[in-house]
């Protein structure tokens, strides 16, 4: 079983190793994961052997605390229930922080103003204020140490568990100069008492209470700041969280009721309003609306919603009002799904961060043999005690485990927020490392490249016919038929009248054969055609180029009269011939796999340019043929939406997930593009870039700086006359962290990349509207771009969409608010005064129509 847990007193990377040895070491326990960012450890285990019980006292036995995630009123090791713990402990460092500088400054003042010829009390001053000046500073430094007393007590706790830690390392560091401060103070003290002045005055200038109380207050500042930052990483799922309306409008019992949304049953019938957020995912059941799924899937165009639908909860109802039943409620709802799925993808650990946490793992124990070693060192080569114990002090508190245990963590919570706000959905850490490593892109094609549903292509009417007739002839002879191409046939007819059929055959393998009007017709392949003796010489070439361009033609004949030829497809999606150049031309090898014929997979080919094609594969062949390009040393990524692409998505690198597709291909995979569009793709291959890229900034920046900054702390250069101070060293420490933690929070600019070229999409079906024109072979769409100023929001470029498309003549129109532009295709000439004027009766203004 799987188990998610809060630890409690982590600070550095080696306590997150340390919590991992002690829950690993138990029998039972398959896996523990720290993630050191979120306080949290996930672990795999044999409920039958260990209990969550055993694992919290493993945890406390390290030195730290844990509790399940979801127990409420359970208490960290040694603290009361925290509602927040993250907030609580933010507020708690700030005050430590306020207190720290309130005593810090006047000791600073005390300690060096002199130096910078201040004033200062004459009891103070010279030789005679020695043991004043050195217990005013002790009497200030001591509500500092109290103020941050936490690091001596989990530090020296690690220690005593034989796990050191940061804190450990900092206690050591800051404790050592307040006892050497102490035992100067006892030295003054003897030199006064046998009279030897020298010895007082050797004293009295080293006595290191500001460089302990300075330690201190910096390093609660670098955490203070890093807290802040760390607390922005998880912005994303903050804001998902906030997506989930609080209640929900349920008919019960004839009558619309207001309930939280936690009482929304499975089944309940609820009611959205225009404004509203949809409270759980469900199907429409009555009413029209466009709906914004904008927050989840990062479509910004709202999307039209009618009887049967499906809508998601945390999509904002924009116009219109529809009653829907609520089908997937509390945690089944696809919003709390996403945020499950960046939480989990949070928690686990990349690959890459194995290496910083074998580093973490020795890390502290050899800083401290290093510091021991330039004590010994510095004081075998005749330097004071003052000087070696300095340098050892340095080592210590320059020395940073947390920028290590940092730079993966908080790069992988800000990557997978960022792809939950694109509608890219990374289910671990894993996925989001291993996809910058994938050479080759596996393409199922129907329902990925393609929109897995065909629509009416072509209409060549013949003997007369006009293309209304054949296509009101054609949508009356299929009404009755259940073949796919039918529903393309009835779409392009919309919700035009048409006269019933009298007698209904369906012919298999072949068509049908329907009477109408007192007419027997006849509809089908050219096999039915050549059966009834129509004849089809007439019609040239015109099959042979429909198929090549992979399309189905459909024959339609009466008596001996082929009366015309009706062609289908399942087009391309807008985007698929621009996001498959853009990966080729990222380096990547592009291979479409189809169970689909040769010659539809040849034409879609050659349409979109791709280089390898595998057609006619059977289902359980897709997996096959993965691995095939597998053993050919690749690292390959599979993209799919259907059942059937389950086990390839299961066998491949990296499974990737159409957002549209099947449950069981959206388990199979590691990845979900959750707008079902192929261009998401390129994002989410550049976002896990950009992102282990950043991974392996940090990772350097943590390296380098350990590297350098431990031997000048231990006193290398002395030679060239640089020594570093403990303050300095102390300071230095913190900013290191921060920088980390600020490189990470960069990923939030990673700007998705827009798709250009992409061919404009087909007319979608609307069923309140008069039947869009249907492109007939030969015909040509213009297209005119609009510059608009004044758009500020989705909607207002759902208004100027909404104004264009009621434009006789524009069959599309997409606003792009980033652009400032609107785009429409037209099939009939529009004279560019009419667009402006349409435009502008919105309230916006036209700069120019190209």
């Amino acid at each position: 079983m799987k188990q998610k847990f809060d630890v409690t007193g982590m600070s550095c990377a080696a306590c997150s190793a340390a919590v991992e040895r002690a829950v690993n070491k138990l029998e039972g326990v398959e896996s523990a994961q720290v993630n050191l960012l979120a306080n949290s450890m996930q672990v795999e285990y044999d409920g039958a052997a260990v209990d969550e019980n055993a694992i919290c006292r493993a945890v406390e036995g390290a030195g730290y605390g844990a509790r399940p995630v979801g127990t409420k009123g359970a208490a960290p090791a040694g603290g009361a229930p925290e509602q927040d713990p993250a907030q609580a402990e933010l507020k708690s460092m700030r005050t430590r922080l306020i207190v720290s500088v309130a005593f810090l400054a006047p000791l600073m003042y005390v300690s060096m103003g002199h130096m910078m010829g201040l004033p200062a009390p004459h009891f103070l001053h010279g030789r005679a204020g020695a043991i004043p000046f050195a217990l005013t500073q002790l009497l200030l430094v001591l509500p500092i140490l109290y103020m941050d007393r936490k690091f001596f007590i989990v530090g020296f706790k690690s220690l005593a568990k034989r796990s050191p830690n940061m804190d450990s390392l900092i206690a050591l560091g800051s404790g050592a100069a307040v006892v050497y401060g102490v035992f100067a103070l006892y030295r003054m003290g003897w030199g006064f008492g046998i009279g030897d002045m020298e010895l007082v005055d050797r004293y009295r200038m080293d006595l290191y209470f500001e460089s302990a109380g300075t330690i201190l207050t910096l390093i609660t500042v670098g955490k203070y700041l890093e807290a802040r930052a760390k607390g922005r990483t998880g912005a994303a799922i903050k804001s998902l969280m906030d997506l989930a309306p609080k209640t929900a409008l349920v008919r019960r019992g004839g009558a619309e009721v207001e309930v939280p949304v936690e009482e929304v049953a499975i089944g309940d019938t609820v009611v959205i309003k225009p404004g509203m957020r949809i409270p759980v995912d469900g199907t429409v059941l009555e009413g029209m609306s466009s709906v914004d799924e904008a927050a989840l899937t990062g479509e910004s165009i709202p999307v039209e919603k009618g009887p049967g639908d499906r809508v998601i909860a945390a999509a904002i109802n924009k116009a219109g009002s529809f009653a829907f039943k609520a089908e997937k409620v509390g945690q089944d709802t696809t919003l709390a799904q996403i945020i499950a799925l960046v939480q989990d993808a949070g928690a686990t650990k990349a690959p890459i961060a194995k290496l910083a946490d074998k580093v973490s793992g020795v890390f502290v124990p050899v800083v401290m043999v290093i510091a021991a070693a330039a004590f010994v060192v510095w004081l075998a080569l005749g330097q004071t005690l003052e000087f070696a114990l300095a340098r050892a002090i340095a080592v210590l508190v320059i020395s940073c485990p947390c920028a290590l245990g940092l730079a993966t963590p908080v790069a992988i919570m800000v990557g997978t927020g960022k792809g939950a706000k694109l509608g890219i959905l990374y289910k671990n850490a894993e996925a989001l490392e291993n996809a910058h490593k994938v050479d080759t892109i596996v393409l199922d094609k129907t329902g990925t490249i393609t929109e897995g549903r065909p629509v009416l292509t072509d209409l060549i009417p013949l003997a007369g016919q006009t293309e209304a007739e054949l296509l009101e002839l054609a949508a009356a002879l299929e009404k009755p038929s259940e073949h796919p191409l039918a529903e393309a046939i009835l779409a392009a007819a919309g919700e035009k009248e048409l006269p019933a059929v009298e007698r209904f055959e369906a012919l298999p393998g072949r068509g049908l054969k329907a009477t109408l009007l007192g007419k027997t017709y006849y509809a089908g392949n050219a096999r039915l055609m050549e059966e009834k003796g129509i004849p089809l010489e007439g019609v040239g070439d015109t099959p042979h180029t429909l198929a090549n361009q992979g399309k189905t033609p459909l024959y339609f004949g009466s008596g001996r009269t082929l009366l015309g030829i009706v062609a289908a497809a399942d087009p391309v999606k807008p985007t698929s011939g621009a996001a498959i150049k853009e990966l080729q031309a990222m380096g990547l090898a592009v291979v479409m796999l189809t169970g689909d014929n040769a010659r539809t997979a040849a034409a879609i080919q050659r349409q979109l340019e791709i280089g390898q094609v595998v057609a006619e594969v059977l289902p359980q062949d897709k997996e096959a043929q993965v691995r095939q390009l597998q053993a050919g040393g690749h690292k390959v990524a599979m993209v799919g939406d259907g059942i059937n692409d389950a086990p390839a998505l299961a066998r491949a690198d990296i499974g990737i997930a159409i957002g549209a597709g099947t449950d069981v291909a959206i388990d199979s995979a590691d990845v979900v593009l959750m707008k079902s569009d192929l261009w998401d793709l390129v994002n989410a291959l550049r976002l896990s870039q950009a992102t282990i890229r950043n991974i392996k900034e940090n990772l350097f920046w943590a390296f380098f700086y350990n590297t350098v900054g431990i031997p000048v702390a231990a006193g290398a250069l002395y030679g060239f006359g640089l020594v570093l101070n403990p303050m300095l060293g102390a300071a230095a420490m913190s900013l290191s962290s921060v920088c980390v933690v600020s490189n990470a929070l960069r990923l939030n600019f990673f700007k998705a990349k827009q798709a250009h070229g992409a061919p404009a999409p087909a007319p979608v079906e609307n069923k309140n509207a008069d039947p869009a024109p249907v492109p007939v072979k030969g015909e040509t769409n213009m297209q005119k771009t609009i510059h608009i100023e004044g758009m500020a929001c989705g909607h207002c470029t759902a208004r100027v969409e909404k104004a264009l498309r009621g434009v006789p003549g524009v069959t599309e129109a997409l606003a792009d608010l980033e652009a400032k532009s609107a785009t429409v295709t037209l099939n009939t000439p529009v004279d560019d005064e009419v667009l402006k004027a349409t435009v502008e009766a919105e309230g916006y203004q036209v700069t120019g129509v190209q």
